[in-house]
Formats: structure tokens, C-alpha cells, sequence
């Protein structure tokens, strides 16, 4: 359980890609802690860093340098094998392209994180559902997702992120690919789930949409302006 509330606390956070001609600093020296119940929004002018922030705040990428805690937890030094795990225990990501399996039901769809926590199918199957009712759409779960429209399989995807009761939703562009009245919605879900309690970390280019979350930050050049 995290102490003192904070749930993500990064310090000093670097990231440089190298080839062999250039080096290419991308973050430089990112600090930022992210509390229990926040619902952040990080936005940016493409080329800012955001993406990168992104993905090493979701541990799909490490810092080049300084430190990155998660629910306490130093996770600067983790192995892949450590951070595949904690990725699908304590975060739950929403992408902008959905990122459903289209073979599988959408019953299937939202379960398949609770797979890798181990979770038999009965157990599996009930949690999907209770998630499925929370975004509104339990009548579809035999339904695949081609069948739905975009800001439907938007809200399959936040309940398979839903399915870890995971520390973090990470939601890219969540409204990205969406008319504005299906990402109105996509929105108000995500603000109905932090009042119940989630904290949400949104990234988005849009101003509209950053200005919904409770707090904005800026980047720019790879800086917290």
C-alpha cells in the first residue's frame, strides 16, 4: 500500500537515445509525483517527451538516469521479467487504438490480464462482468469487437484495465480516435471512476481534453514547464 498516499514519485528522470553518430536527450531531469485519487493530465506539443514519460511511467521503457518509485517501490532497477509483472499488477493501460484482440469476445477481451495474475476462469469471468457493468456494457459480452462501435471497445478497454485493481490507469490519447461526443463519454467515465476513487494519469495533445482533469502539466523540450 503506498505510504503517504503517493502512488508514482519520480526524481530527476532522464532519458537519452543513442545511435552511433548522436545522442538524443529526451527527458531531462523530470520530476513529479503523482498521489492517490489524482487525476493528472500530461500534455505537449509533439516531439515534448510526453510519449517517452509515458512509457517509462507505464514500465514499458527504462531512464537513462534518477529514480522512479512506484507505490514505494524502487523500480530503476528492475529486471524485464520484475517489470512485466508489476506493469500488469499495478497499471492499467487504455491506448488510443484500443488494442482489443479481435477474434476474442469482448468477455474475453477485458479478462485476459487477470490470466496473467493467475486468476481461474469462473474468477476471471466474474470480474469481467462486474467490470463490463461498470462501463456500461454488460449486454455485450458475446459480442467480438468489430461489432461495437470505437467509443465502445474505448470503454472495453478501460475495464480490462479496470481487471488488476491496479495502483494507476494510464489512459494515451484515450480520446484520440473518437468523435466528440463518444470521447465526451470516454471523459466522463474516466472522471466518474476517479471520484470513485482511481487515480488516473491521462496523456493527451488536446487542450479540451487536458483541461477535464483535475491538474495539467506541461511539458516542454523535455522539461516540466
Amino acid at each position: 500500500m503506498a505510504i503517504n498516499n503517493t502512488v508514482i514519485k519520480l526524481e530527476k528522470i532522464t532519458k537519452t537515445y543513442k545511435t552511433s553518430e548522436i545522442a538524443v536527450k529526451v527527458l531531462k531531469g523530470i520530476t513529479l509525483t503523482i498521489k492517490k485519487g489524482d487525476f493528472i493530465a500530461i500534455t505537449g506539443r509533439s516531439g515534448s517527451g510526453k510519449s517517452t514519460l509515458m512509457n517509462i511511467i507505464g514500465l514499458l521503457d527504462t531512464p537513462s538516469g534518477g529514480k522512479y518509485y512506484l507505490n514505494n517501490t524502487d523500480v530503476t532497477t528492475f529486471s524485464e521479467d520484475e517489470l512485466a509483472y508489476f506493469r500488469n499488477k499495478e497499471i492499467g493501460f487504455v491506448f488510443q487504438s484500443f488494442n482489443l484482440l479481435p477474434r476474442a469476445t469482448i468477455l474475453e477481451n477485458v479478462s485476459l490480464p487477470a490470466i496473467y495474475a493467475g486468476l481461474n476462469k469462473k474468477e476471471r469471468e466474474q470480474k469481467g462482468k462486474k467490470h463490463l457493468e461498470e462501463v456500461g456494457l454488460i449486454e455485450y459480452i458475446k459480442s467480438r469487437p468489430n461489432q461495437l462501435s470505437g467509443g465502445q471497445q474505448q470503454r472495453v478497454a478501460i475495464a480490462r484495465s479496470l481487471m488488476n485493481e491496479p495502483s494507476l490507469i494510464l489512459a494515451d490519447e484515450p480520446t484520440g480516435n473518437l468523435d466528440t461526443k463518444s470521447g465526451d463519454d470516454i471523459m466522463k467515465l474516466l472522471k466518474k471512476l476517479n471520484e470513485q476513487g482511481k487515480t488516473i494519469l491521462l496523456i493527451t495533445h488536446e487542450k479540451d481534453i487536458a483541461n477535464r482533469a483535475k491538474k495539467i502539466i506541461t511539458l516542454k523540450d523535455g522539461v516540466i514547464i
